[in-house]
């Protein structure tokens, strides 16, 4: 019960950070600006960024679960190989949301998929560091306690 108000919290302010990660990104890409016309509908682009933030999705949550793993849910070798996915994956998504940010002539509604692409690069950079720690962790596990001699 004294968790719930502290998640309940923690929701929000997760939110807030991560949009303000994402226009970060724009604003430093320089392609925060909206267009003067919208372009509706799926471009090859959007859709290049669309699979980059899915890939990335797949690398937060691998990478969650690798961090988060008990000895039941995961044998010790699949816990090696689910955190190696989520690194891959995360170094992908993060490759692609940005070369989508490079090659954007435009801002938000242009079809350029520059959205995406930064949250691509956000949610990449978040499944790096998640694959990375539970990488550490892992290492530091199977190497065993150490011995005061």
């Amino acid at each position: 019960m004294r968790r719930t108000f502290p998640r309940i919290l923690a929701a929000p302010v997760a939110a807030a950070l991560f949009g303000g990660l994402v226009y970060a990104v724009l604003v430093a890409t320089h392609v925060s600006e909206p267009a003067a016309t919208t372009v509706y509908g799926l471009t090859t682009q959007r859709l290049w960024a669309s699979t980059a933030v899915v890939v990335a999705l797949v690398g937060v949550v691998l990478g969650g679960l690798a961090v988060a793993r008990s000895a039941n849910r995961f044998g010790a070798a699949s816990g090696r190989l689910v955190t190696f996915v989520a690194l891959v994956a995360g170094f992908i998504s993060l490759v692609n949301g940005g070369l989508v940010l490079a090659i954007a002539d435009g801002g938000p509604g242009t079809g350029n998929g520059v959205v995406g692409g930064a949250v691509a690069l956000v949610l990449g950079l978040i499944a790096t560091a998640l694959g990375g720690l539970a990488l550490a962790r892992s290492r530091r596990i199977a190497s065993g306690p150490r011995r005061l001699t």
